[in-house]
């Protein structure tokens, strides 16, 4: 990287910390720290939903993926997009409707305390493991560009590159302070701005890898199957389990719960939903095409680096630096959107079940700290990755047996009454335990010959949703078909629907042009910053002028969008 890239890298971070400290006034009670007040603009949650799901895990496993066999990478991304549409058709609204401040609460309420505990302490271990290791391999990026020379302090002697703890520890620490800072508000607007520059680096990565393929030099071989939607692997009945898989996912999994409940009606959660699916629909063509181009160029790549080396391939200085600050914005909205619910649910489930007296500071604060906690786990995490060896996939294994087992009743239990607590930890337990059994027991000695486990060996990604996405429901069918009535907890939900009403706004607050300027900002100053890049390059300007030009007319249509509403407020 040249020193340009360290300086694009540098204020995207610090701009990032400005939205986080800009959004702190807006937390005056723990509902506008954890659900927005309710007030989120539908296209900002969506928006926020797309972002949450990315990590630097998007760039190196799909990216490697795409690297390795082409277009089924795109296929398989394309089935969340199905589930995105699913989710805002079934189960976004219905969020709304139970006017909850956070999952935790509708689980309390539907399932009571026991399972609250079950899916706080399960699921709040696997994300902080996840995202820690995302928060690891993001660094792991950064720390491959970046050979420094002996005697350097911030050199790694025993890679001779940047010291990977400290450059976990200051992503991590950004993340955490504008969190913290400024609660969901932030996350949703840092989101925003994170959505604008990932797809803004790609889009110029794709022009100038194409340009390269039809330039004439010789392309390298890729697989007969390279360029079809479907592989021996992930066969159309993965496809349709992964679209089952995630529509458990991204309806249920409490961050993105949180998107739907923080929005002002049912209506705007159903459209926050529908964006998000018809993102997925859209954007892997896009964030996929890269590696896809770049394996056409060369064939001998490491795939997990094949993004970032495509990336370092065509882009002219300062553009890598802003690539690596769209890799380390998708890994800052899943750290951020993470911590800010969990902190959420130890507040209102424990916080203010210990102390009902608090006051909303007092609550806000509390929140605060917890995210502090929170946060300081995954770094101390993703600082542990290098001496667990082999120890996080096994981890991150088990984490993916847990996700639909637990996701799905939740689901079940938004549509309908006739499960109940015990099919919560049922499901849970079964799927867990015959996840183990597949993943470890078939490659036992004792089974290793037999059919079934040789099928299992033949198959791991069907397996995968087989346990993932297909017991579960099983499992819920079952007891759906055997429960004699309703649960007892149904009346209480039946009751919070039946009263629920839109979040009250003033003609101002609906008018707010802060999440608008936000756009208008982030578009001015990536396009100046575009422009400016030409400055450092002795070739290329053409691609540099003709982006940056497009990124300051998008920027003045959003300008227009935002002076609109401030005449709308003053006439309120």
């Amino acid at each position: 990287m040249a020193p340009i890239d360290f300086v694009v890298l540098a204020a995207y971070l610090l701009g990032t910390l400005a939205i986080g400290l800009r959004y702190a006034g807006r937390n005056r009670r723990s509902r506008d720290m954890f659900a927005a007040g309710g007030r989120s603009p539908w296209w900002v949650s969506g928006l926020s939903g797309f972002m949450t799901l990315k990590s630097a895990g998007t760039f190196v496993v799909w990216g490697g993926l795409a690297y390795r066999e082409g277009v089924v990478a795109i296929a398989i991304n394309t089935c969340i997009g199905i589930a995105g549409l699913l989710v805002g058709s079934l189960v976004a609204g219905r969020w709304r409707r139970t006017g909850v401040t956070t999952p935790a609460e509708f689980v309390q309420l539907r399932f009571g305390p026991q399972a609250v505990q079950l899916y706080t302490w399960a699921m709040m271990a696997m994300r902080i493991v996840s995202t820690g290791v995302a928060l690891y391999a993001l660094s792991v990026m950064l720390v491959a560009l970046v050979p420094l020379e002996p005697g350097h302090l911030l050199r790694d002697d025993a890679t001779g590159h940047l010291s990977l703890a400290l450059t976990i520890a200051v992503f991590g620490m950004v993340v955490v302070a504008y969190t913290v800072t400024g609660g969901l508000w932030a996350v949703l607007m840092t989101d925003v701005l994170q959505f604008i520059v990932l797809q803004l680096a790609v889009l110029f990565v794709i022009p100038l890898l194409w340009l390269q393929v039809r330039s004439g030099v010789a392309l390298a071989p890729v697989p007969a199957t390279f360029f079809q939607p479907f592989s021996s692997q992930y066969t159309v009945w993965f496809m349709a389990g992964w679209v089952a898989v995630h529509f458990f996912l991204v309806g249920a999994e409490w961050a993105f719960a949180q998107r739907y409940i923080c929005v002002p009606t049912d209506t705007d959660a159903r459209r926050s939903a529908w964006l998000f699916g018809a993102l997925y629909l859209v954007s892997p063509t896009l964030w996929l095409t890269p590696p896809i181009l770049y394996r056409m160029l060369q064939s001998g790549a490491d795939p997990e680096q094949a993004y970032i080396l495509a990336s370092q391939h065509v882009l002219p200085a300062g553009m890598l630096g802003l690539m690596m600050a769209a890799m380390f914005s998708a890994t800052a909205s899943a750290i951020s959107g993470q911590i800010n619910v969990f902190a959420g649910v130890l507040t209102e489930q424990f916080y203010r079940r210990l102390r009902p007296a608090a006051s909303e500071p007092r609550l806000v604060g509390a929140g605060r700290l917890f995210a502090l906690f929170i946060g300081a786990a995954l770094i101390a995490v993703a600082l542990c990755v290098p001496r667990m060896g082999g120890a996080e996939k096994i981890v991150l294994t088990l984490t993916g047996m847990l996700f639909g087992p637990l996701m799905a009743p939740t689901i079940w239990g938004l549509l309908s009454g006739r499960i109940g607590t015990a099919t919560v930890f049922v499901t849970a337990a079964a799927s867990f335990i015959a996840g183990v059994l597949v993943r470890f027991g078939a490659n036992a000695d004792a089974v290793a010959h037999t059919v079934p486990a040789q099928w299992i060996q033949a198959n791991p990604r069907l397996t995968d949703v087989l346990v993932g996405a297909v017991l579960p429901t099983l499992i819920l069918t079952a007891s759906h078909l055997l429960a004699r009535g309703p649960a007892p907890q149904w009346q209480r939900v039946q009751a919070r629907m039946a009263a629920y009403v839109p979040t009250p706004m003033s003609a101002a607050e609906a008018s707010d042009h802060a999440p608008a300027r936000t756009v208008a900002i982030s578009l001015t100053a990536t396009g100046l910053l575009t422009l400016g890049l030409m400055a450092f390059n002795e070739h290329g300007h053409a691609p540099l002028l003709l982006f940056g030009t497009a990124l300051l007319a998008l920027s003045a249509a959003a300008w227009r969008v935002v002076w609109r509403q401030r005449r709308d407020m003053r006439r309120a």
